[in-house]
């Protein structure tokens, strides 16, 4: 039987990219390189990204179309190659090389003002001058599109170095990237550990953060598969620890920063955040009500040998705030946009101790 490549190129019609529905010719997946030596055959498939999930089924349904509607006779099992037009992804080591520190912002559970805490100071590094990002990695829960005013944003994809990446949205001198961004925020996100890990891979490696002196990175409540996929693929410079002065919180909170300093993940932890650490009315900015307990993190804090970062006070506009889209921060004249600037300060403070007594920051890994 004599082969030319009008025959191969017929069999590969049959077999369709699932990524598209088109055939592999019609999608212009065949590289022109088919080579015919006697019975044996070979080319090279295109996919647009290293790492597309159908390269080794779509391979695989290539070889068989070949041999069952041209012959069986044909050597084709090994001869497909594989190239993509994008770039790999960076190794883990690589990832992020223009962001100098990497902040954590936990809590042991949730309704704490975690969030709150992440978008307030990271518009108070950004305030100070610092080049700041800010990633909402609650998958489940992403609130840092409203917190920013950005929820109708949809970030783009630019290509840099060879590969798309996304470009996050800005507000308030803040990159931000978000699931929020992604998904129907009516809905919740029903994924299991191993999609949400995913996604959160994607956001640190398949964006463009460029230079940043301060990347925060909103963690879910708790502890979680998030937490581990996290300090597996980035070396984080350091964790907060964001609590209320109340008992249930603060033994919660205590379980996080164990996380922390665990032997196998062994993250620096900067310090403790009492948030709600009393409540202030408007009318009367002296008074302090402190209906949560009173220096509940400071005692702990004390106990456990770490900073207390910062005070947050309880007032009403702080809500406003972060319903509106606009974090307290922004207005440094108000008890809470005060207390956000000072815990900026400290926390700078004691990174700039953190690289100056501890060793460099590095991955983690976990042994299974």
């Amino acid at each position: 039987m004599t082969l030319y490549p009008k025959l191969i190129l017929e069999a590969l019609e049959k077999v369709r990219y699932p990524g598209t529905g088109k055939n592999l010719v019609e999608a212009g997946m065949v590289e022109d390189n088919i080579r015919i030596e006697g019975s044996k055959v070979s080319f090279t498939l295109i996919f647009e990204k290293p790492n597309d999930p159908f390269i080794q089924s779509v391979v695989k349904a290539a070889e068989t179309s070949i041999l069952t509607y041209i012959s069986p006779e044909i050597d084709i099992k090994g001869n497909i190659s594989v190239k993509a037009l994008q770039e790999k992804r960076p190794e883990p080591d690589k990832l992020l090389p223009d962001v100098k520190n990497i902040i954590a912002v936990a809590s042991g559970k949730g309704g704490v003002g975690k969030s709150t805490v992440s978008a307030n100071l990271a518009v108070a590094l950004a305030a100070e001058g610092y080049s700041v990002g800010l990633l909402d990695a609650d998958i489940f829960g992403p609130s840092q599109p409203k917190m920013f005013n950005v929820e109708d944003a949809r970030p783009t994809l630019e290509k840099i170095g060879g590969r798309d990446l996304i470009c996050p949205a800005e507000n308030y001198g803040v990159k931000l990237l978000s699931i929020g961004f992604f998904v129907d925020r009516n809905n919740a996100v029903l994924w299991r550990g191993a999609m949400a890990c995913n996604a959160l891979k994607q956001l640190i490696a398949d964006a463009n953060w460029g230079a940043l002196d301060y990347l925060l990175i909103d963690l879910p409540p708790g502890t979680s598969d998030i937490h581990l996929t996290l300090v597996q693929t980035l070396a984080i410079t350091g964790a907060v620890v964001v609590s209320t002065p109340q008992q249930v919180a603060l033994a919660d909170a205590r379980k996080g920063i164990s996380m922390f300093l665990g032997e196998k993940v062994n993250v620096p932890v900067l310090g403790l955040i009492e948030n709600m650490a009393w409540f202030t009315p408007a009318e009367l900015p002296e008074n302090r009500y402190y209906i949560f307990g009173k220096e509940g993190c400071k005692q702990l804090a004390e106990e456990l040998n770490v900073p207390l970062l910062g005070q947050i006070p309880l007032v009403q506009s702080i809500c406003e705030s972060g319903d509106s889209g606009a974090p307290a921060a922004l207005n440094p004249d108000t008890i809470t946009g005060a207390s956000f600037r000072q815990l900026a300060a400290n926390v700078v403070e004691r990174i700039e101790y953190r690289h100056k007594h501890l060793a460099p920051t590095r991955r983690v890994i976990i042994q299974s």
